[in-house]
């Protein structure tokens, strides 16, 4: 019996309406510290093999963390994913109530896998990078709209600009500080960082949302980044490759180093010239690169090693 069990838990703002899949019970709760300890203690009686959450904006990051807490199998799933698989069932409706049984149904018929949840100063380096991130794109919509704003307001701005900068430098100080802090962190950002084209940018962005790095293969770590190309066949018709989905952020990052990278680093200089002499277009060739470094980044970590310029 505690095998056949399911939890679907859709989580809102205020509330998390969360459904079984096997007894056909729902029920909604606050999301709340109270109404966490009430769903794993409803959760420790049932056992069930699986409860899926939905990754809602980080309002999920709370309870998920109490049930993994008591030791329960939660699962944060893609909300894409769980669409797809709701559009497949011809589940078009979209409710809280709804969503928490297509999340049951889903963890009934895919069992997607529980995975190990990020240490603490891993969790605090991601919301570092992100908000990071925040920030980097505010400064940018502040300063495009410098050359329009009038005169009068432009004070106003340039206080906002400095600011942002300020918060920018105080959050790059703590990111170093952290990695410093940590003996294997401080270890990994050598390895990385020993490669031309990885710089703090990139390697705390590494660090903090790709920690799988040195614990896959190259296979599984490009796809789990989102660049392995996949292929667009159909009978006789043979299409272009391409890649899609993964991690965006890390994939952004991993961008701009492989076009310093392309450029800095010998070997994947040449790598990207033979690529664009074969005649690939030079993005096809960048993202090959990209590719490539990931790889690189992937084997220095495994191996606990520094790059070495005549490998490659």
């Amino acid at each position: 019996m505690a095998q056949s069990l399911f939890l679907g838990v859709d989580v809102a703002r205020d509330h998390l309406d969360v459904a079984c899949y096997s007894t056909q019970d729902a029920w909604r709760i606050p999301n709340t510290a109270a109404g966490h300890a009430t769903l794993v203690r409803r959760a420790q009686a049932l056992q069930p093999a699986r409860i899926v959450l939905e990754a809602s904006g980080g309002y999920e990051r709370a309870v998920d963390a109490a049930l993994i807490a008591a030791g329960l199998p939660a699962v944060v799933v893609n909300p894409r994913q769980v669409r797809d698989f709701a559009r497949s069932r011809n589940i078009l409706a979209k409710t809280d109530r709804l969503d928490a049984w297509v999340l049951a149904r889903f963890a009934a018929e895919v069992q997607p896998d529980v995975r190990p949840r990020p240490d603490a100063v891993t969790q605090h380096l991601h919301d570092l990078i992100t908000r990071r991130r925040q920030l980097v794109t505010m400064r940018v919509a502040e300063q495009q709209r410098r050359p329009q704003i009038a005169p009068a307001l432009r004070a106003g701005l340039d206080a906002h600009l400095a600011w942002l900068t300020a918060e920018l430098t105080a959050i790059d100080a703590e990111l170093a500080a952290t990695i410093q802090a940590e003996p294997q962190l401080r270890a990994r950002a050598a390895w990385l960082q020993s490669i031309p084209g990885i710089g703090p940018g990139t390697c705390h962005t590494l660090l903090a949302e790709l920690p799988e790095l040195g614990t896959l293969n190259r296979h599984q770590i490009a796809a789990l980044v989102g660049v392995a190309p996949f292929n667009r066949d159909s009978g006789a018709w043979r299409g272009r490759r391409s890649v899609w989905g993964g991690r965006a952020s890390v994939r952004a990052a991993l961008y701009m180093a492989a076009l310093t990278a392309s450029r800095a680093n010998p070997s994947l200089r040449a790598f990207y010239e033979r690529l664009v002499a074969a005649g690939k277009p030079k993005l096809v060739a960048l993202t090959a690169c990209l590719r490539k470094l990931l790889v690189l980044c992937n084997s220095l970590c495994k191996q606990q090693a520094m790059w070495d310029p005549t490998v490659g």
